[in-house]
């Protein structure tokens, strides 16, 4: 349908995503029309980044809505990775936010590491949620790229079957998705991982 009626409530997530894109562009993170950003309404559809946008220049014509399977619902074409948002919305119900940017730092390490990135013993550790201490770790899995976004899902989806406590992943060469319960939370999971990433370079 291309005539939908947006709500109040998708215009207030839409201006959220076009804020976000401003922090995240002013960071360097989303290059020419790189990235894509979305968020969960209350009644489960998304409003997602429209593709082929650039982040730091976003207005509310570049934000669209998706049913809960990402069905487009207004006519636009979503990011060619609304399947990998889609995934995630399904599998953490708690969270309303996934951010996607391809930071320099998320991108080499990406490379310079096969299957995952070890976070550890780092005080800024504790920017995580139920994180307390710097005598802690995470581990950031790393997932070979893929153009077949459902295979790419699929292959997320099976690694998260077996590992607890997943705050982002990175496609290899590609960037990082993190994902959250407030853009406060994914803005702040994304800065804390740009500089750990940098730390690991720097070793």
């Amino acid at each position: 349908m291309t005539n939908y009626a947006y709500t109040e409530e998708f215009y207030q997530h839409a201006d959220e995503l076009i804020d976000a894109g401003k922090v995240i562009d002013s960071k360097g993170w989303v290059p020419a029309t790189s990235g894509n950003f979305s968020a969960r309404l209350s009644n489960g559809t998304i409003a997602m980044t429209v593709s082929g946008k650039h982040k730091g220049r976003l207005q509310r014509s570049d934000i669209m809505l998706t049913d809960a399977q990402g069905n487009p619902l207004d006519g636009k074409v979503p990011s060619a990775e609304s399947l990998l948002h889609i995934q995630l919305y399904q599998r953490f119900l708690d969270i309303q936010y996934v951010l996607h940017p391809h930071s320099l730092n998320s991108t080499i390490i990406s490379l310079k590491n096969k299957k995952k990135v070890l976070l550890k013993n780092y005080e800024l550790l504790k920017a995580f949620s139920g994180i307390t201490t710097h005598e802690s770790s995470i581990i950031v899995p790393i997932f070979p790229n893929n153009q077949n976004m459902s295979q790419l899902a699929d292959e997320v989806e099976v690694y998260m079957n077996t590992h607890d406590d997943i705050y982002a992943y990175l496609i290899a060469g590609h960037g990082l998705y993190t994902w959250g319960a407030s853009m406060t939370e994914s803005l702040s999971y994304l800065e804390a991982l740009d500089f750990l990433f940098a730390c690991e370079l720097h070793a």
